[in-house]
């Protein structure tokens, strides 16, 4: 895919942030839309069906984590790229957002080309893979190439980090997977997130699939148990 068929939705309410970040995605050749509420930016995530949203967390009329949340349920965006980009980097507006279904989060203020290297980062796995693969565990099916997860017959639809530190832990049931591996291979070297992140998505997967599903290693890492 190339970069000028990439759509990327802008949500904030600070023009200042539309007109700079919207004007150095443009200027590396991505599709930018823009939105200044999160009411405003549900809708037209709707329309345009965007590759990644970029999304303020204090915003009026719907902030971003309802937004997010929102934009979540909506079968035709399960594999959009949700990052918050905002200037509150507590932990608990941080833990609030991976509740919601983001992939990442980003803390203003930023500099442009740290940004841009960043949305590149989080487009670079937004890529198909090429060859179907499928992972079968127990009653547990995990199709990689059309993102669907099926679990006592039952289809389920993760965010897309859900899916992919699933996909991950189950593709080897019983290894132990060490914290730095799993960031590596789910999140990437390029992307900076918090110590926290981890255990929030695996506490995501534990209500949905179960908590016995997935064994914590103290100090170590997690490991996925059929």
């Amino acid at each position: 895919m190339k970069q000028k068929d990439i759509k990327i939705l802008l949500v904030d309410d600070e023009p200042d942030i539309l007109e700079i970040v919207g004007y150095n995605l443009s200027n590396e050749g991505y599709q930018v839309i823009t939105a200044e509420n999160g009411q405003e930016g549900v809708e037209k995530a709707k329309k345009e069906l965007p590759h990644l949203i970029i999304l303020d967390v204090m915003m009026p009329e719907m902030d971003g984590i309802e937004a997010c949340e929102i934009i979540r349920k909506n079968p035709d965006l399960k594999n959009t790229i949700i990052t918050f980009l905002t200037a509150r980097g507590e932990d608990y507006s941080q833990v609030a957002g991976f509740d919601a279904g983001a992939d990442d989060y980003i803390t203003k203020p930023i500099k442009p080309k740290v940004l841009v290297s960043k949305v590149k980062a989080l487009l670079r796995r937004f890529k198909e893979e090429e060859v179907a693969d499928t992972v079968k565990v127990g009653s547990l099916v995990i199709n990689r190439d059309e993102y669907k997860i099926v679990s006592k017959g039952k289809e389920l639809i993760l965010p897309r980090k859900e899916f992919e530190l699933l996909s991950l832990l189950a593709s080897k049931p019983g290894k132990v997977f060490k914290r730095d591996e799993i960031l590596d291979a789910v999140w990437g070297n390029e992307v900076i997130v918090g110590g926290r992140t981890i255990d929030v998505h695996i506490r995501k997967l534990r209500e949905k699939l179960g908590d016995k599903s997935f064994k914590t290693i103290k100090g170590v890492g997690y490991k996925f148990v059929d």
